[in-house]
């Protein structure tokens, strides 16, 4: 069983800031590519038309532990740590090639009808597939 989805980012130099390191903001750009990669892994999104139900970033929060640089490629490292109702929260950790860790943080994500611009429950065929394929195990 898979518990965590991962990919790869190619760190680019405009990604940086005059310090030569990446730049606070650039990670979060990260993070929304592990997630829409993601999505696409658990059954959100996979069409080209527009559904009228979806997630909505609700919210996130990133905190910095190490330097990162242009020309290094990075891990992003995507786990389900928490399944509600009508939402769920993934934990991201991003690594160096050496495994050293750069930076956590957490999302939560919010089913969303647009349509009607409410919130709904989570689709079963969703909630399953998150339960049995991507949630952390925890003990």
């Amino acid at each position: 069983m898979t518990t965590s989805f991962d990919i790869e980012v190619f760190v680019r130099f405009a990604e940086t800031d005059a310090a030569g390191h990446i730049n606070n903001t650039s990670y979060f750009l990260y993070l929304e590519e592990a997630r829409t990669k993601f999505f696409y892994e658990v059954g959100i999104g996979k069409t080209n038309k527009p559904s009228i139900i979806n997630f909505i970033l609700a919210s996130t929060k990133c905190d910095y532990v190490s330097q990162a640089f242009a020309g290094q490629i990075l891990k992003v490292t995507t786990t389900v740590t928490n399944i509600g109702t009508k939402s769920f929260t993934v934990d991201h950790v991003i690594t160096t090639d050496m495994d050293q860790v750069v930076a956590r943080a957490t999302a939560t994500l919010v089913c969303f009808n647009y349509a009607e611009q409410r919130t709904e429950p989570i689709p079963d065929l969703i909630r399953n597939n998150l339960e049995k394929n991507f949630t952390k195990i925890n003990g």
